[in-house]
């Protein structure tokens, strides 16, 4: 079970996917104690992995406290970051803290394109010197690509690149438009792409010894058991299952790309949302729509819920990006 905390909305990038629509910083972010209380009850609920994420969750002054206090809760404190702000000094900190890992976005090895879409000059040099430092202090990191119609030739490249430069992983997300990613909604790949995209990094996995994870695609377990692929993940989407998402304001979501409030940890414990929200169990029922309700995939993929949110309107529909046809029929 693992739990993302978005620690700050404020970013020095201004990147056009962003699901949080990350700038400038809230007047009401958590503070630090409530941060700590929040953490005892992600501990409660049953947690075992923390992400401290963004915004840029490095330019939130108590982070490596807050990191080192998950720690000695028992979590496994990990760091996701766009990498830019990783300075020697940094990752040490980060090291000396505790955090086990961080996730580190780059979305080309064309340094204009990934500067472009961060809207950060030298974005590309300075997250390539973040990892670099990582590696330095003796922090694991993996890569985190967003796949956009405009870069999804280059995740093979961007594979090796990643056992090149000393990653654990690479991660690649596969766009759901919610944030300032509605806005580039004509940029995501679309049913067959996606479907070709899966194909092409699952065959990719077979030829390097670093895990290659697609993210808000869960069909991607299907395409790894037809390949023979065998991997460490159970299930697809985890969104209200064992995933959940909290605002910097305190606000609890199913997953990133579901923009929907279960409650608010100022006003009922994060262990309480967890355990009693009604979308959370929904989530959990696996009571699907569509060919997602009778597919031999249901248990291990579940489908995109925030994807079927998006496009067919409730979070239990069927996932229409899906190309596999059920053994039974609806």
């Amino acid at each position: 079970m693992l739990v993302s905390w978005n620690t700050t909305n404020q970013c020095n990038m201004f990147c056009d996917h962003c699901y949080r629509d990350a700038g400038a910083k809230f007047d009401d972010e958590l503070t630090t104690a409530e941060a700590k209380k929040l953490i005892d009850e992600i501990k409660k609920a049953g947690f075992k992995i923390m992400i401290f994420s963004g915004g840029e969750s490095l330019m939130r002054p108590d982070i490596y406290e807050l990191g080192s206090y998950a720690c000695r809760q028992g979590l496994r404190a990990v760091l996701g970051t766009n990498g830019t702000l990783i300075t020697p000094e940094v990752a040490r900190n980060l090291k000396q803290a505790g955090f086990m890992a961080a996730g580190v976005s780059l979305d080309s090895l064309v340094p204009q394109k990934n500067n472009d879409f961060r809207k950060l000059d030298n974005a590309y040099a300075l997250t390539i010197q973040g990892m670099l430092n990582l590696k330095e202090a003796g922090v694991p990191f993996q890569i985190h690509t967003t796949v956009m119609d405009w870069n999804v030739a280059e995740l093979e490249e961007l594979t090796d690149f990643a056992v090149q430069i000393g990653a654990i992983a690479h991660h690649v997300f596969f766009l759901v438009p919610t944030g300032r990613g509605a806005n580039i909604e004509e940029e995501a790949l679309r049913v067959v792409e996606y479907e070709k995209t899966l194909a092409r990094l699952m065959e990719k996995q077979k030829h390097v010894p670093i895990e290659i994870k697609p993210t808000c695609a869960p069909q991607f377990i299907r395409v790894a058991d037809k390949k023979g692929i065998t991997i460490r993940f159970s299930r697809g989407c985890l969104a209200g299952i064992s995933y959940c998402i909290i605002s910097p304001k305190g606000d609890v979501q199913p997953c990133a790309y579901m923009d929907m409030q279960l409650g608010n940890v100022r006003d009922m414990p994060f262990d309480k949302i967890w355990a009693e929200n009604p979308i959370l169990k929904e989530l959990r029922s696996a009571q699907y729509g569509g060919k997602c309700g009778i597919c031999d995939y249901q248990e291990r993929c579940g489908g995109c819920r925030a994807r079927a949110n998006y496009y067919n309107g409730s979070i239990m529909a069927e996932d229409s990006w899906c190309l596999y046809q059920p053994r039974q029929e609806v």
